[in-house]
């Protein structure tokens, strides 16, 4: 798992030659600390399909504006530079891998 910051995001989420699952997130927002562990073992588990990589919105406050991020966590699939979906909230297990399998497909 990468983080991103308004200097390196294009190169590191849009010029990806793998899909990207984006964490928006916050240090102070609970709901986006619980649904850490959660994305760790996706990243392992999906790392020959995806990369996920976290945008810390208050050190990035151009990027929330220009993703239009109006609440966190929000998770967004970008594929060959392009938003593909986006949810928003925390998540289960079960419906994060549903989520990720809809919009990249499963780990192997």
């Amino acid at each position: 798992m990468r983080n991103a910051t308004e200097q390196d995001f294009d190169d590191i989420v849009l010029k990806n030659d793998k899909p990207v699952l984006v964490d928006f997130w916050a240090p102070w927002c609970a709901p986006c600390k619980a649904l850490a562990p959660t994305l760790d073992e996706i990243a392992a588990e999906y790392a020959e399909e995806m990369e996920i990589v976290k945008v810390d919105i208050e050190a990035n406050p151009k990027l929330a504006e220009r993703f239009e991020v109006r609440g966190i966590p929000l998770l967004m699939i970008v594929k060959d530079g392009s938003e593909t979906a986006r949810t928003f909230g925390t998540l289960s297990r079960s419906r994060l891998d549903a989520f990720v399998d809809a919009n990249v497909g499963g780990a192997e």
